[in-house]
């Protein structure tokens, strides 16, 4: 499995897709880098909006300042 692409305190930005309406789209700030599965490496990241902890896969999140492409 490739390396985690994000670093623990760097911030991201999540935009929530279909399944995902209820998480608050916005600004999180890499909290822990966890063990992913064969399809994706997870992590944890806390919102700047609301201070909550959620639980993340790479594809979910982008670097700040870059546009997002879903593929």
């Amino acid at each position: 499995m490739a390396p985690h692409k994000f670093t623990v305190g760097q911030d991201v930005e999540f935009t929530p897709g279909p399944w995902d309406a209820n998480i608050p789209r916005g600004l999180y700030t890499i909290t822990r880098a966890l063990p992913g599965d064969d399809l994706d490496r997870t992590y944890r990241a806390r919102s700047a909006k609301d201070g909550l902890e959620r639980a993340f896969r790479e594809q979910q999140l982008r670097p700040v300042g870059q546009e997002f492409s879903a593929g």
